[in-house]
């Protein structure tokens, strides 16, 4: 499958959704987002490996006022190797407490009926700078 410039976009548009509906508690809307059966991997940040839209739902609620008061995607990079969507995008979060943390996403993407959708989401923070 050759991604078209559509493709492409939609895939922006949706690491981007993310944020707004993650922001906003929108939890429901996540199924806009992610796959029913997404594995969403936190396991990098000394969190868990959450299986299923249901857990990623039930995570975020735990978390509560703990949770990033705002999410931006940047520096996204769309790829296609071996019939393989992914999208690999840098993030800042910011907390709470008006702290910002940097880290990546590494998506794994499917074309379904209702549009582009994370089958898998891999999660790492950027602890330290470059090191020659």
């Amino acid at each position: 499958m050759a991604l078209t410039t559509q493709d492409r976009l939609a895939i922006h548009e949706l690491l981007g959704l993310h944020g707004h509906v993650v922001d906003a508690g929108d939890l429901p809307r996540l199924s806009e987002v992610f796959t029913d059966d997404v594995i969403y991997d936190l396991t990098l940040m000394g969190g868990p490996s959450l299986s299923g839209i249901t857990a990623v739902q039930e995570a975020a609620l735990q978390l509560g006022a703990a949770n990033p008061l705002a999410h931006h995607v940047t520096n996204v990079v769309v790829t296609e190797a071996d019939g393989q969507v992914r999208a690999l995008s840098k993030f800042l979060g910011v907390g709470p407490d008006g702290t910002v943390g940097s880290g990546v996403y590494d998506d794994v993407l499917r074309h379904t009926t209702r549009g582009w959708r994370i089958v898998s989401r891999r999660v790492s923070l950027r602890r330290q700078p470059l090191q020659p």
